[in-house]
């Protein structure tokens, strides 16, 4: 399987406890229906994609921690840290009207309201109030914009274009 064919959800982060639990830090607003998933894909720094099993997802505090099979100690999971996980598209959950997954929106063309062309978006990032969309334009600029209603206007994925309410010189 290629890295096209992966929906990436997350990445897995510190070591939780002593029998290989990772804390999750998902890249969407629902981990917990992840464990529908039999089977995740994990990729390190770059590497092939590979299959691994889904032995368990929790929520813990304010996060979520995994186990996954081959992963039964402490010494294991720290070997974890930082690794990407994913699965194909095929096996993700349906999303609602006005619900993405970053991947979709990873490569669509960024138009303001006065059809000036901000951009692609190249990723985004997640923080404490909302995600943000990075786009980065033709002349290099990196602009930040935050994923909310206010100011993503429009997402049509099948004309690969995100409205946007925000200035050219913001």
């Amino acid at each position: 399987m290629t890295g096209n064919d992966i929906v990436i959800l997350g990445r897995l982060a510190d070591p939780y406890g002593i029998r290989g639990w990772l804390k999750l830090h998902p890249f969407g607003d629902d981990p917990l229906d992840w464990d529908e998933i039999p089977v995740w894909w994990i990729s390190k720094d770059g590497e092939s994609w590979r299959e691994c099993g889904l032995k368990g997802l929790k929520v813990h505090g304010n996060g979520v921690v995994v186990l996954l099979d081959g992963i039964d100690d402490r010494t294991a999971a720290e070997a974890m840290k930082g690794v990407l996980v994913g699965a194909p598209r095929d096996a993700l959950p349906e999303t609602d009207e006005d619900e993405f997954y970053w991947a979709d929106l990873i490569g669509l063309e960024v138009i303001n309201t006065a059809d000036e062309r901000l951009g692609k978006v190249v990723g985004l990032l997640e923080t404490g109030a909302h995600d943000v969309l990075r786009v980065v334009g033709d002349d290099e600029v990196e602009r930040l914009l935050p994923f909310v209603a206010a100011v993503v206007l429009t997402v049509d994925k099948e004309a690969q274009l995100i409205r946007v309410e925000w200035g050219s010189d913001w």
